[in-house]
């Protein structure tokens, strides 16, 4: 089995999902008493945020870069960041190390287009819906459709993850805007939406929306315990 490294902490609530999921998978797998094998730096997600939202998105590479640097020393054989906006520097990141970085939303592609879909509503941080470091990846690497939320229900959706989600509240109002927001996306073709920021899941579940639902902390965590059991280097 490969050790697993993780940096976490961005948020916490969701960090604790990716730890119970992948040693819940392991056990599973293996059986017995078996456990992942997992090096986890957590960082404090107040100083990210700060940066993130000064625009200091090089402070925050310098962050990233040396919790990697952090997680490769303590012996892990791949790496994941556990949260989709700070892929917004995974390439530098890799750049760094010399472990294999699993990107989340390669992993999501993948699944997306298990379901044989082409056409995915995208929810997220504003960060990760506007930018092209993720839209950009899934359009043109997995040759993805990709819709988003207008400006104001974007602006609504990140809301929601910074002053509730991140800090493990679960409000059943915020659950009905992102029911309201995903119902206008499928209007405008969406095949299934992609849960693009970790929390997201904890507040909407399957049962929530009338298409496919692709919650990224699960399958990222998925994709971890996949390469650590693989046989290849």
């Amino acid at each position: 089995m490969k050790t697993i490294g993780l940096i976490g902490g961005m948020s916490w609530e969701s960090s604790i999902e990716y730890y119970r999921i992948i040693n819940q998978v392991v056990q599973k797998k293996l059986g017995g008493v078996h456990s992942a094998k997992i090096v986890l730096v957590s960082l404090d997600f107040a100083e990210i945020e700060d940066l993130q939202n000064s625009g200091d998105w090089e402070g925050a590479t310098r962050i990233m870069e040396e919790a990697a640097r952090r997680v490769e020393k303590s012996g892990a054989d791949l790496i994941l960041i556990c949260t989709n906006t700070m892929h917004l520097m995974a390439e530098k990141v890799q750049e760094k190390i010399n472990i294999p970085l699993l990107h989340i939303a390669d992993a999501t592609a993948r699944a997306v287009k298990q379901k044989e879909l082409n056409t995915i509503g995208l929810l997220g941080t504003r960060f990760t819906m506007e930018k092209e470091f993720y839209r950009g990846r899934l359009e043109t690497h997995h040759q993805l459709k990709v819709l988003i939320p207008d400006q104001g229900q974007r602006e609504e959706v990140h809301q929601v993850i910074y002053t509730e989600l991140v800090r493990g509240i679960i409000n059943d109002d915020s659950r009905k805007i992102y029911q309201e927001v995903i119902d206008s996306l499928v209007e405008r073709g969406a095949q299934g939406i992609v849960l693009g920021c970790t929390e997201i899941g904890l507040l909407v579940k399957p049962e929530d929306v009338p298409v496919p639902v692709f919650d990224t902390m699960e399958i990222h965590a998925l994709a971890a315990v996949e390469a650590a059991l693989s046989k290849g280097s």
